[in-house]
């Protein structure tokens, strides 16, 4: 009985680790043109998220339901594969910073020679920093939501620490490393007085993207509507005044 005791001990300590260690990989995109500009990138698609955006499409990796897990061996031995035919890595979500194993999943990303874009709602300051530190990722995208007044109703997460976010801001506005910032336009949630907002939180920064909310019919909340290009266009005046480039991605 003594025995048996320890193996299921042993079993537990094991799927602890790997639950709540191991990288949470549930989706794998094999070839893509489109998530880091200029380069042939595998896209992988982390779960779990902090937030709940009302026009996410990824329902299904913010509650880690009705997916297929891709385990890190696995996705290591398609890394092999594919070296010379692709040349970088994206790392998606959900929130990647999230994952306790993201910093040691880079290294070994890195180490095969492939250059590593990471998607980030800049939340977890600590994470960007230590990764940006320590050269683990050659490009950031952050997520702007929304005016700071309303980020929370854009995020869908009354309790979000906004402070951590403006501190990620700040530290990519040092260009301590190529980043772009991008906002998705949904009707409900962006004004011009938003836009106004944003525009003078991100003065001085290199890049934003205005980018064209879809909805796929697998968004969290149902019935928003994109805004229409002559009034994203509007916006994209608006913020060129103090970015310095401001671009409409999906229009």
């Amino acid at each position: 009985m003594h025995f048996v005791n320890q193996y299921f001990q042993k079993f537990d300590m094991i799927r602890f680790y790997f639950y709540y260690i191991s990288m949470k990989i549930f989706g794998l995109e094999k070839l893509s043109l489109v998530d880091y500009d200029g380069h042939l990138a595998a896209t992988i698609f982390t779960g779990g998220c902090n937030f709940r955006c009302p026009f996410c499409h990824n329902a299904d990796l913010i509650k880690m339901q009705n997916l297929s897990a891709i385990s890190e061996e696995e996705f290591f031995e398609f890394l092999k594969k594919r070296k010379g035919l692709l040349d970088s890595v994206c790392i998606s979500g959900g929130e990647p910073t999230l994952q306790p194993d993201l910093v040691p999943f880079i290294k070994k990303i890195k180490d095969m020679g492939y250059l590593v874009k990471l998607d980030s709602n800049g939340t977890n300051f600590q994470m960007l920093k230590k990764l940006v530190d320590e050269k683990l990722v050659d490009y950031v995208a952050m997520d702007i939501k929304n005016s700071l007044e309303k980020y929370p109703l854009t995020a869908g997460n009354k309790n979000i620490d906004i402070e951590a976010i403006k501190k990620s801001v700040n530290l990519l506005k040092q260009n301590v490393v190529p980043y772009e910032f991008r906002t998705t336009l949904v009707k409900s949630h962006h004004s011009t007085e938003d836009i106004e907002e944003i525009a003078s939180w991100l003065e001085g920064s290199e890049k934003l993207f205005l980018q064209c909310f879809v909805d796929n019919g697998t968004c969290l909340e149902s019935g928003l509507e994109k805004v229409d290009k002559t009034e994203a266009e509007k916006f994209k005046d608006i913020l060129s005044k103090k970015i310095k480039y401001v671009a409409l991605r999906g229009y």
